[in-house]
């Protein structure tokens, strides 16, 4: 197994749809850059002492090896942590904030020292995310509805009917829910989805029409606008655990 997918790891999270993730820096750093492709989902990071939030983005964000240091996570499922944070997501969008910019800052030092006197980071991290959510509540049901629909592979037009929406109240809640409007969200959510299924060994044609491309040629242009890459190079440089990421200390996270 290459070095990379050894120092990273993940579990489901008891928060519903969340994943944790751990990256424990190797010795040696690649040289290369990483790129962390978009998926509609938020990160809360912690490392070096400090907690950073990972923005929905809409292209794939660099991260360069000088910058990936050990690290402990949550990843949030579209739509969760807006709620979470108290502000919408199309003000994080393709961005990287310290928590201690977004909250006050003697709370986010009260929680960081928590975080960092733990044996495990990333279970105190997650356990503050459950309680978190205890007081704020879960996401719009409507929220979730509409991922979730956008992720089947429903049109926008059905989604936003099956939700009960209009089309400019469903773009107004997407964009504070997931940072985009929702055909943003769901050409992320289809090149995620084929993605997943490409991994599993089914060829590239047949998961471009299960995720809800057109054809093959379809995704491919998915891949270079989302991702800036091409199926061929993504998978040829290891992309099974690609959505991973460690953030910048400045606090910004092929042809198929």
């Amino acid at each position: 197994m290459p070095q990379e997918q050894q120092c990273y790891r993940e579990r489901p999270s008891r928060l519903p749809g969340a994943v944790v993730w751990t990256w424990d820096a190797p010795d040696h750093l690649p040289r290369e850059p990483r790129s962390v492709l978009p998926d509609g989902c938020m990160d809360l990071i912690w490392t070096g002492g400090r907690i950073v939030v990972a923005g929905p983005d809409t292209h794939a964000f660099q991260v360069e090896p000088r910058n990936r240091a050990s690290c402990a996570a949550i990843r949030l499922a579209p739509g969760t942590a807006p709620v979470l944070l108290g502000v919408p997501a199309h003000e994080l969008r393709d961005h990287r904030a310290d928590l201690a910019d977004l909250w006050p800052s003697s709370t986010v030092r009260r929680l960081t020292d928590r975080i960092d006197e733990a044996s495990d980071p990333a279970e105190a991290l997650e356990r503050f995310a459950l309680e978190r959510i205890a007081d704020t509540g879960p996401p719009d049901l409507r929220t979730v509805a509409v991922a979730e629909g956008l992720r089947r592979g429903r049109t926008v037009a059905a989604t936003a009917a099956e939700a009960g929406l209009g089309a400019r109240q469903l773009h107004r809640r997407s964009l504070a829910a997931f940072g985009y409007g929702p055909k943003t969200l769901a050409r992320i959510l289809h090149l995620q989805r084929a993605l997943e299924l490409i991994r599993t060994g089914l060829p590239y044609a047949e998961a471009a029409c299960a995720a809800g491309c057109t054809d093959q040629a379809h995704l491919a242009r998915e891949m270079r606008d989302l991702a800036g890459t091409t199926l061929g190079a993504y998978f040829g440089a290891g992309g099974a655990d690609a959505n991973s990421e460690t953030p910048q200390p400045s606090g910004s996270s092929t042809t198929a």
